[in-house]
């Protein structure tokens, strides 16, 4: 089979999206990028908030053009029993149900799982929330910044003594989706090759990140440290900063191997660190590390950015620039990996969008289709589960789709 005639990985999978936002619609678009069939609900209207936040070109958030790319709107009132209805007929024949309303939201209208399993033994739905779907804070509104902060996360970033601070993404959400996605995953090989049925997918904002917080509560079962936050550092892993440099651009120098560490004092000048007995191993450099930083720094502050990259990475020293969005599309390395896309938007411009993540090499992820308006597909998608012309143009009078 030519790369031409094999299908994408997920071709033939249906899934429906009911969430908005972020989490659950990053999970469906993770999965559209690999062939699956994604169908989202938005309600008549406004459609998904996400269509307004932050900068808006055209009358549509440039942010909606990556998060909605490969999938199909249809706008639909849930609201009422007709909407709930459809929603019902979609749900049947899709293998994948995704949500990210508050607990209770979806049994509020009929379609608790037990409900839509009764129509769709097979069904494998994803609800992601803030707490998660059973415990004494399910009801609660959660968000991924507070996700970010119950999940441990926020503690520790920032520097020592002052308030937290975000990384300056929703990274909660994101880490949620993709544990989600997992999930799915898990679940449609299991019913496939188990023999086994549709089942619920339950994440937590919270958990997800919990889940990525290392050694966090092991370091405090065994010995009662509670970890703060240590700036740019990476606390009891040493040398390990980011370094400012001569013409104040930043680089992050990772010189914690024993081995690394040996080259990057030769490559600074500081042979007599690099040799020494007591700085042989991480335990040892970990309580000299401000003596390390402000050698690496003393180093940094003399040389250009470029400088100390070119030197470093001829020592062979893990390093690199914090990059700004400007760094990225200049970089040829992610151009060489087409990580920056053109894309055609329906609103008649050309933007640069991120590539897809991970890389399958017999069948990668592709957009083959740019980001909705809001109901762009309802006609289409009503048809495909029965609906006539005549049948649609009346739900569209009665306000029910649109």
């Amino acid at each position: 089979m030519t790369e031409s005639m094999t299908p994408a990985a997920l071709q033939g999978l249906r899934v429906v999206e009911m969430g908005q936002l972020i989490a659950g619609p990053f999970a469906g678009k993770t999965l559209a990028e690999f062939g699956a069939d994604v169908i989202k609900i938005e309600a008549p209207g406004a459609g998904d908030p996400l269509r307004n936040w932050r900068l808006i070109k055209e009358g549509t958030s440039v942010w909606w053009q990556v998060q909605s790319r490969n999938k199909r709107s249809i706008a639909i009132d849930l609201r009422g029993s007709e909407g709930q209805g459809i929603a019902k007929k979609l749900i049947a024949e899709a293998d994948v149900l995704i949500e990210n309303f508050r607990p209770g939201t979806l049994e509020g209208w009929g379609m608790s799982y037990e409900e839509l399993s009764k129509l769709n033994p097979g069904l494998i739905m994803l609800r992601i929330s803030g707490y998660g779907q059973t415990g004494p804070y399910r009801d609660l509104p959660g968000f991924g910044s507070i996700g970010e902060a119950m999940g441990g996360l926020r503690h520790l970033t920032g520097e020592p003594g002052r308030v937290p601070v975000r990384c300056g993404i929703s990274i909660g959400d994101t880490l949620a989706a993709l544990h989600g996605t997992i999930g799915v995953l898990t679940a449609l090989y299991h019913r496939k090759v188990n023999g086994g049925k549709g089942q619920v997918i339950d994440v937590a904002l919270h958990e997800a990140v919990f889940n990525v917080m290392e050694s966090l509560i092991p370091e405090y079962s065994a010995f009662g440290v509670v970890r703060e936050p240590a700036g740019s550092a990476l606390p009891g892993i040493a040398p390990s900063n980011a370094y400012r440099c001569g013409d104040e651009a930043v680089v992050l120098i990772a010189g914690n191997g024993d081995s690394i560490f040996r080259r990057l004092m030769t490559a600074i000048g500081r042979d007599d660190l690099g040799t020494d007995p007591a700085l042989a191993d991480n335990a040892g450099r970990v309580k000299r590390v401000e003596e390390l930083d402000a050698a690496i720094e003393a180093w940094t502050r003399q040389h250009s950015a470029d400088k100390v990259l070119a030197v470093l990475g001829e020592a062979k020293v893990p390093a690199g620039r914090a990059y700004t969005a400007k760094d990225i599309v200049e970089d040829p390395h992610y151009r060489a990996r087409e990580m920056i896309l053109k894309q055609q938007t329906r609103d008649g411009y050309e933007v640069e969008v991120p590539g897809i993540v991970p890389k399958l090499l017999g069948t990668p992820g592709t957009v083959r289709s740019s980001a909705p308006k809001l109901g762009d597909d309802t006609d289409a998608v009503l048809g495909e589960i029965g609906f006539s012309g005549n049948d649609i143009a009346a739900l569209r009078g009665r306000k029910v789709v649109a």
